[in-house]
């Protein structure tokens, strides 16, 4: 992906911050039933790290998905980056053990809560 270095520099400290207030256990990440995906919302964003394969699986490339709940934009960032991926790996790993310990979730339940939402 082509970019500037000041994008870049924005983008790393994007994901150091993130990194940061997940360490702190101040952004809370959920794991999805059936699946290694891990999910946050931050800032009025959705934040998603996968794919679905657990971390195990080395060779399988980890991604960074920020979209707001408010519209259809989104950043996506790759372990294949070469200048984010390293930091995108390491974001995996730190919500890895944050999360290892949580029951997973279905973030996709129909809920009454939600139902009374809408209806």
């Amino acid at each position: 992906m082509d970019r500037d270095a000041a994008t870049t520099d924005r983008l790393r400290n994007l994901i150091s911050r993130i990194e940061s207030l997940t360490e702190k256990r101040e952004l809370r990440w959920d794991r999805q039933v059936g699946s290694a995906h891990r999910f946050a919302r931050w800032n009025n964003n959705l934040l998603i790290l996968g794919p679905a394969a657990p971390l195990s699986e080395m060779s399988v490339p980890r991604y960074l998905m920020i979209t707001p709940f408010d519209s259809p934009d989104c950043i996506e960032i790759n372990s294949d980056d070469a200048e984010l991926g390293a930091d995108v790996t390491h974001l995996a790993d730190d919500v890895e053990q944050a999360s290892k310990d949580q029951e997973p979730v279905d973030p996709f339940a129909i809920t009454d809560e939600i139902l009374q939402r809408l209806t």
